[in-house]
């Protein structure tokens, strides 16, 4: 059926409106994305087989256009629509953490370390530079690695800190593999860094690891 032949109420654009986005299924937010279906698959039945397809949102956003497009009534477009929404996506979180003190808004910082580094398919050493205000000046990768590790310099991260006249810094790095459990080596690294940054009066603040849906962070762990 038709989705215009719904009940008003049950149609995924009028329910959005009526009782917000947080109410709607994957699959009825993925419909008003898509917009409309094909030739005999309505919006709503599109979306399922694409969830079908991969699984997940995840899955879906992570795919290849190749694997996108395998998808009858999907292609190119769509695929290009989609990468926009999560590009913005993301920049809207970075915007979210630059306009508010992130040592009050834990929740943002973490939730844009995972949006920047949780679906890398090789490990990323990333930092969050800090004024004295703990406002954010800058996040940048510094390092990359390979699927079991990346090689971190502490001289490098102070001189990018000096850099960018920071007060204070967040680091964080991902676990390709998906498990956020840290390493006696991620243990290792945070202390040398907090005494190299100690030297300049750099404070570092916390080391976060992100894995596949968990995050751990060092200083709530009492290694910092």
């Amino acid at each position: 059926m038709p989705i215009i032949d719904w009940p008003e109420a049950e149609r995924p654009r009028e329910k959005l409106l009526q009782r917000g986005a947080d109410t709607l299924s994957d699959a009825e937010l993925l419909a008003i994305f898509l917009r409309t279906g094909t030739k005999g698959i309505s919006a709503i039945d599109l979306a399922y087989n694409l969830l079908n397809e991969f699984s997940s949102l995840r899955n879906l956003f992570n795919a290849s256009l190749n694997d996108f497009s395998k998808t009858k009534g999907v292609g190119p477009a769509k695929y290009v629509q989609l990468q926009a929404v999560l590009e913005m996506s993301k920049r809207y979180l970075h915007e979210t953490i630059t306009k508010q003190c992130a040592i009050t808004s834990p929740q943002d910082t973490r939730q844009y370390l995972k949006s920047q580094l949780r679906d890398r398919p090789y490990e990323v050493f990333a930092a969050l530079f800090l004024d004295n205000r703990h406002q954010v000046i800058r996040f940048e990768e510094l390092f990359r690695g390979t699927i079991d590790g990346a090689s971190v310099y502490p001289r490098e991260v102070v001189k990018t800190a000096l850099k960018h006249n920071a007060a204070a810094i967040i680091i964080a790095h991902n676990h390709p593999p998906g498990v956020a459990e840290p390493s006696q080596a991620d243990e290792r690294i945070t202390l040398r860094l907090k005494d190299a940054l100690g030297l300049v009066d750099i404070r570092l603040l916390d080391h976060l690891i992100i894995g596949d849906g968990e995050i751990v962070s060092l200083a709530e762990r009492g290694v910092i």
